[in-house]
């Protein structure tokens, strides 16, 4: 084992004798692969201190896409990954109460707590093999969006033009609540035709926080799909149907990516961990 003082692990994968051979993380740093005997695991890790790495806005986000290229790279090598979030650091532990041993190193609590939960972990890589992870957010243009019934249309088109400014805005600002009225019951049904087409075609679902509205944008859907590599097309021609059956709505696509938002809790090495965004967040 090599002498280190920590590991920063990037992601969990099949192990596959050569998968990082030339790739590098952070900073440049060069990437190896520790395998654990008897598990068919391997821990993408570089070496280097027990220290998070620590910086402005735009030298963090340089760092983020540093470890997705990373994970990216040895994840269409290996075919499966469950990525780590930012700054996971395993470092040696320290010894004992007061006795004279040293504690595990590094390496040494990295393949025991793998080791630990072989089982669970080989079977979440091979029920990820061969998918991806697709973002999808949709939202709705206002401005272009139906607002009123015919009816309502004329009554509004028919106002007298004397009306007082004071008049005038009120009526603008009525205008306004029925166009946010009219979007958000639109929105809602939108959102569950939607959702049950994507999960005709998509294997899981995870709804995600909206990451990019406007002021004139009325929230649709915001979600993480986790896709067979095949049914990519799938997914893009039902967002198509979508934006063909309403104009009004504006669709984000984003990946194919590691599965980011699949890794689970339990799936990811806790001890030690600096809280971060998973990679893949940043603008790619």
């Amino acid at each position: 084992m090599t002498d280190t003082t920590a590991l920063y692990v990037y992601a969990l994968v099949p192990d596959r004798p050569g998968a990082a051979d030339g790739v590098t993380g952070l900073d440049g740093r060069p990437l190896r692969l520790v395998a654990v005997a008897g598990t068919g695991v391997a821990a993408l890790v570089h070496d280097g201190e027990p220290e998070p790495f620590q910086g402005g806005d735009e030298q963090v986000r340089r760092w983020v896409e540093e470890q997705s290229h990373a994970v990216t790279t040895v994840w269409e090598r290996t075919g499966s990954a469950l990525p780590m979030t930012f700054n996971v650091l395993v470092a040696d532990e320290p010894p004992p109460g007061n006795g004279p041993g040293p504690g595990r190193g590094a390496e040494q609590r990295l393949t025991d707590w793998i080791t630990s939960r072989a089982t669970s972990l080989t079977n979440r890589l091979q029920e990820l093999a061969g998918r991806c992870e697709l973002r999808v957010e949709i939202t709705l243009d206002r401005p272009a969006a139906p607002t009123t019934t015919p009816a309502q249309g004329t009554a509004a088109t028919s106002a007298p033009e004397t009306r007082s400014p004071g008049m005038l805005r009120l009526l603008g600002k009525q205008r306004e609540q029925q166009a946010r009225n009219a979007a958000g019951e639109l929105a809602d049904t939108l959102h569950a035709r939607v959702r049950r087409r994507l999960l005709s075609v998509a294997e899981d679902l995870r709804d995600r926080a909206p990451t990019q509205r406007t002021s004139d944008e009325t929230h649709v859907l915001s979600a993480a799909l986790l896709v067979r590599h095949e049914d990519v097309d799938a997914v893009g021609t039902v967002l198509s149907q979508t934006r063909a059956e309403q104009p009004a709505c504006r669709v984000r696509f984003l990946g194919p990516w590691p599965p980011y938002s699949f890794a689970d809790t339990e799936h990811r090495f806790q001890s030690d961990e600096v809280a971060g965004e998973p990679p893949g967040r940043a603008p790619r």
